[in-house]
């Protein structure tokens, strides 16, 4: 089995746990030929992220206990599809990346000087990103 990369070119870190995150459901931005949505931006999401994707159709707050999500808070590490941090990126409101989280794919569909831009350390306070 081949190790995954992350956009730094290291080993892929883990994104997060609480709530479990990634498209495999195991805390990192794993991907696969399945995965057809990229789920490979390790993010920090905000508020200004949320209401974006809700307004966008892409409803990440509201819980579906159907699917196991409890629906996401601001702070909350997901795993986000490449192509949606850069609509995000391109309307101003991308939230803050973890970039020895982020899978190397992620570089196909994002620039890496973008992600670069939101890079950030987990933030010890996450509700100041409310």
């Amino acid at each position: 089995m081949t190790t995954e990369r992350n956009v730094l070119g290291g080993e892929l870190e883990p994104c997060g746990t609480d709530p479990l995150t990634g498209f495999y459901r195991d805390g990192c931005c794993s991907t696969g030929p399945e995965d057809v949505g990229r789920h490979t931006v390790c993010a920090v999401v905000s508020t200004e992220f949320l209401v974006q994707q809700q307004e966008a159709g892409n409803d990440l707050v509201t819980p579906r206990p159907e699917h196991g999500f409890a629906g996401l808070q601001p702070g909350d590490r997901w795993c986000v599809c490449a192509d949606r941090w850069r609509e995000a990126y391109e309307a101003g409101v991308a939230p803050p990346v973890l970039l020895a989280a982020t899978h190397a794919d992620t570089t196909e569909d994002v620039p890496l000087s973008a992600l670069r831009e939101h890079s950030v350390d987990v933030p010890a306070d996450p509700s100041a990103l409310i």
